[in-house]
């Protein structure tokens, strides 16, 4: 594995960089968190077609760039720096990766390149009521239909779950069709019997929706009751995708408590003249390094098709998913007064912190499968 980025993951690094600082300032993160959608269609539009960000992990035969997972991780750190509000987790994370990893050959030739070009929003639907994204507690039932299926069921917290014109639903077939395990299946967004209900949830820049399925017309899009292996494989490689997310935001409020540290006066001096300030930064900058090893690391191993992948995803995701909670609160404390408040943008990166702990597992449950891998010998 190589620990160093090339010239050419730089300079797209920098390019990316330079599209969400003109295109996508903390500004218009604050007046997208207030809207239904939660995303700018243009600058989504210009996101796909200038720069190819919807498709950067997906092959180039189905409409992609091609590009590796590095590359993938690489954009997630920035558009974490950035606060991006755009379904490009949902989408060309979740959605892409769930469809490469379980669909057949027919239906990647018909989604992914729509993925691709950012002309289909897409979403995986998971979580049910429990919150688990475990395959045991996974209750949404897919009854044949003649040449098709019909859901019953809810899912929650289904990310930019209001906004996808695609929904690939994980749900389970009952006994008598002889298959009880999990299985993929597409849902379009204006289906009847599907009812969308946004959530208000603890961060506004990423949206969650509530999905009501009755007797909703589903497609199978992989094979019938084999979807639990595939499935794990894609929450691996999202969990290592949102920690290099994390990792960008990390980053930007070190920056930001540092420079703070250097402006604020108190008793005649600036703050980060105190030994007390510089201590905390430290430990900022130590939590960083730390998520950044795990997180790259992790982002190496799914592009190597590392056999202990699984391992690797669940420490980059508990690691990093602390680290983003501490520096947030450490760096809220250094801007004091001021950093509780709504004007100054650092609650913003606190709630995705937030969300982020959270989503795909909490970092206790990622530690005990990290536990579990290692009594395992792997």
């Amino acid at each position: 594995m190589h620990f160093s980025f090339t010239e050419e993951q730089s300079q797209f690094r920098d390019a990316i960089r330079r599209f969400l600082r003109d295109k996508a300032p903390i500004s218009e993160a604050r007046r997208l968190m207030e809207t239904g959608s939660g995303c700018d269609p243009e600058v989504w539009r210009e996101a796909c077609e200038d720069l190819g960000l919807a498709g950067i992990h997906i092959p180039e035969r189905y409409g992609g760039l091609g590009a590796g997972y590095v590359e993938l991780c690489i954009a997630l750190e920035e558009m974490g720096r950035s606060l991006f509000c755009a379904p490009f987790f949902s989408s060309s994370v979740l959605a892409a990766s769930a469809i490469l990893n379980s669909a057949s050959e027919k239906y990647k030739q018909e989604l992914l390149p729509e993925i691709a070009s950012g002309r289909c929003i897409a979403t995986l639907a998971v979580v049910e009521e429990h919150g688990s994204w475990d395959d045991p507690d996974i209750r949404l039932t897919a009854r044949k239909d003649r040449d098709n299926y019909r859901l019953d069921g809810t899912k929650n917290y289904v990310t930019d779950g209001a906004l996808a014109d695609t929904v690939i639903v994980v749900g389970r077939s009952p006994a008598a069709d002889n298959a009880e395990g999990l299985s993929l299946y597409l849902v379009l967004g204006d289906s009847t019997g599907l009812t969308r209900r946004p959530l208000n949830v603890v961060d506004p820049t990423r949206k969650q929706a509530e999905l009501q399925f009755s007797n909703v017309q589903a497609t199978l899009i992989g094979t019938l009751g084999s979807g639990s292996t595939s499935l794990s494989h894609t929450i691996d490689q999202a969990a290592v995708a949102l920690a290099n997310e994390m990792v960008g935001g990390c980053q930007i409020l070190l920056d930001s408590a540092v420079e703070y540290a250097k402006l604020r006066m108190q008793f005649g001096r600036v703050i980060g003249s105190f030994q007390a300030v510089k201590h905390k930064c430290a430990d900022m900058l130590v939590d960083l390094e730390h998520a950044k090893s795990a997180a790259y690391y992790a982002a190496a191993a799914v592009a190597e098709n590392d056999p202990d992948l699984a391992a690797v995803a669940a420490l980059a995701k508990a690691t990093v998913s602390d680290a983003y909670m501490r520096i947030a609160a450490d760096c809220i404390q250094i801007h004091g007064g001021i950093g509780f408040t709504w004007d100054n943008d650092t609650h913003l990166w606190f709630k995705r912190a937030k969300s982020s702990e959270v989503l795909l597992g909490s970092p206790s449950h990622y530690r005990e499968r990290y536990m579990q891998f290692v009594e395992a010998g792997l």
